[in-house]
């Protein structure tokens, strides 16, 4: 099984550190960002790594090199112009073949279990859901048992972890160019096609200066 990783943001919100370094490069308790997601991934058993990337996209490719020091294999899927979470799947799917793939967002931090995730879809996609942090609230869908289906005001909703596994063929009707991946999931929920589950452990969005600390915070307590 094959594993994205999203890292083509440009990461305006945690200036001035991403000015001149590509937010997966940020340095998170002296380990970039991106590094956290390797090291779980070949944890987990994983071998074959897709990073889409963008801006400054050139330094990821130089850092992390072919992947081997993680025992991985890094390809790398240049964009240029970012096209936005679809996307930049879509354009990254001739690398990841025709089966199932991970999916995860290059800008979180988490303690998840890459190994936990199906091999095997009953649909289309499966997301792993978190409890709703302070910035986000209202949450995104809501998880009926192991279904997943568009939140609304009056059922308890939980947040997209930025973790996935996706089929490929959730991207069927879709054509080149910048498109986001959230009405595709939207799409597949209305059909029944999207499971899910709720982790409760650690994991937090690394989209500011201050979430960054909130990581450095727990990942000194640990020590």
């Amino acid at each position: 099984m094959k594993a994205m990783i999203l890292a083509a943001g440009k990461g305006e919100r945690m200036r001035p550190l991403t000015l001149h370094t590509p937010k997966p490069l940020v340095p998170v308790a002296d380990m970039p960002l991106i590094e956290y997601h390797l090291r779980a991934l070949a944890a987990a058993g994983f071998k074959d790594v897709v990073i889409n990337h963008a801006w400054l996209g050139q330094q990821i490719e130089d850092h992390l090199g072919d992947g081997s020091r993680w025992g991985l294999s890094i390809s790398y899927s240049p964009e240029g112009e970012p096209l936005e979470t679809g996307g930049g799947i879509f354009k990254a799917l001739p690398l990841l073949g025709d089966e199932p793939f991970v999916l995860v967002n290059g800008d979180i931090w988490t303690e998840y279990d890459f190994a936990r995730l199906p091999k095997n879809l009953n649909g289309l996609a499966h997301l792993v859901l978190v409890d709703n942090p302070d910035h986000h609230g209202k949450g995104d869908f809501c998880l009926d048992q192991s279904q997943v289906r568009d939140g609304n005001a009056d059922v308890d909703t939980l947040t997209y972890s930025g973790i996935a596994v996706l089929a490929p063929q959730l991207f069927a009707d879709c054509q080149a160019g910048a498109f986001k991946l959230a009405p595709l999931l939207r799409q597949a929920m209305a059909a029944g096609q999207v499971s899910g589950e709720h982790f409760s452990g650690h994991w937090v969005d690394v989209g500011t200066l201050e979430r960054l600390a909130e990581v450095e915070q727990l990942l000194a307590e640990r020590r």
